[in-house]
């Protein structure tokens, strides 16, 4: 009996301290370091792959991050797309800002309306198949399958 009374006691001090502290009691078994995906910290001197991070930072200053160069750019460094060597050249640095042309138009057409498109994900050698693909308009949508099939993107008020 007597131990009982000190685990109710145990249990009504720990009440007492969560409630003075203005925790609330069902924090203690929430995992504290599980963050949304959709809070981006985004700072316009950053360098970013991720299509959170860099939907996120298009729709913050209307650009792209400064790691990203028109694939012109990349020549004029010496990248040859065939030997994979975009890092060899200009290291950190994804592919993008390049204008898309929407030929097989699976992407809403309007007038007025420019798309471009950026590298995601890139880390070295050959470009993979993941690409954002953006208007002038504010639109954003991402590609997995190099342009087979578009998500559209959409980056939430709080960013």
């Amino acid at each position: 009996m007597k131990k009982i009374s000190h685990i109710i006691l145990l249990l009504f001090v720990a009440l007492g301290v969560t409630l003075v502290s203005g925790d609330d009691i069902f924090d203690i078994f929430i995992d504290q370091t599980d963050q949304s995906t959709s809070q981006v910290d985004i700072e316009e001197s950053g360098h970013y792959t991720s299509v959170e991070a860099v939907s996120t930072y298009i729709t913050m200053y209307q650009a792209l991050p400064s790691n990203y160069l028109t694939k012109s750019e990349a020549y004029d460094l010496g990248w040859e797309p065939d030997k994979g060597n975009l890092h060899d050249v200009a290291s950190g640095m994804s592919i993008g800002g390049d204008r898309f042309y929407n030929r097989e138009g699976k992407l809403p057409e309007a007038a007025g309306v420019t798309y471009y498109e950026a590298d995601i994900d890139y880390t070295g050698g050959y470009r993979n198949e993941k690409r954002l693909v953006y208007s002038n308009g504010g639109e954003i949508y991402y590609t997995a399958d190099h342009y087979q099939t578009f998500e559209e993107i959409e980056v939430g008020e709080s960013q």
